[in-house]
């Protein structure tokens, strides 16, 4: 049977799926800090499929016998996790060329832990891609592909003693929805409970937003329909 790639999840923003998550006591409510949008475009919901990328000078990880890209499934978003040493933390790990190849396969997207670059590729594609930000250096003596499939655990970038933000774990085949507010991850086990609660969400905040727009207060209209 072929992998579902269509979620319920898609009806939703990133901001109702992590109040949901909230709700269902995520801490991190799915939400992957500091990874945005590189051009204007659409949300993209689908399946992840993961790649853990290593410093170039690391010997001992594994491998990978093809390029990844040419491994990608149909409707699946790519999720990359690169190095985080601050000496190898400034190089794209994903390029204009890779959309290409992705979008050929009829990938989603790329969210990508890292940095991209070639930002007018993309966009010339069309091809959606979410990064921490973007550079002008690529792999080449930086980093390689070493793993696919795998879980990853993507940890917040910023200062080093802050730790206060938990990290978020990404599987394979979880739900990443991504757009303009930014990234978030759903466990395949939660999603039908946080359509639910998605559900719910939205249309107390639709509620809201005509009493708020009618100048009932934002107070009285929370009052009303939050409860608070």
């Amino acid at each position: 049977m072929l992998p579902r790639t269509h979620s319920p999840l898609a009806a939703f923003s990133t901001c109702e799926i992590s109040d949901a998550l909230i709700k269902l006591n995520v801490p991190h409510g799915g939400y992957i800090p500091d990874i945005v949008q590189m051009f204007p475009g659409n949300s993209i919901c689908a399946p992840a499929y993961t790649l853990r990328v290593v410093d170039a000078s690391d010997t001992s990880a594994p491998k990978l016998s093809s390029h990844f890209v040419d491994t990608v499934p149909s409707g699946f978003i790519i999720v990359i996790e690169a190095p985080i040493r601050l000496s190898h933390a400034k190089n794209a790990v994903w390029g204009g060329l890779m959309s290409a190849g992705a979008q050929a396969r009829s990938a989603v997207g790329v969210i990508i832990s890292g940095r991209c670059r070639d930002l007018g590729e993309h966009k010339s594609l069309n091809f959606p891609v979410f990064a921490r930000a973007h550079s002008t250096l690529g792999t080449s003596t930086f980093t390689r592909p070493s793993e696919i499939n795998v879980s990853l655990t993507i940890t917040p970038q910023g200062t080093p003693l802050d730790t206060s933000f938990p990290s978020v774990v990404v599987e394979p085949g979880d739900w990443m929805i991504a757009d303009q507010d930014g990234v978030v991850c759903v466990p395949k086990a939660l999603e039908s409970q946080v359509v639910e609660l998605a559900e719910k969400g939205k249309a107390i905040d639709e509620l809201c937003m005509a009493d708020i727009r009618a100048g009932k207060g934002v107070q009285a209209s929370f009052n009303a329909h939050r409860g608070k």
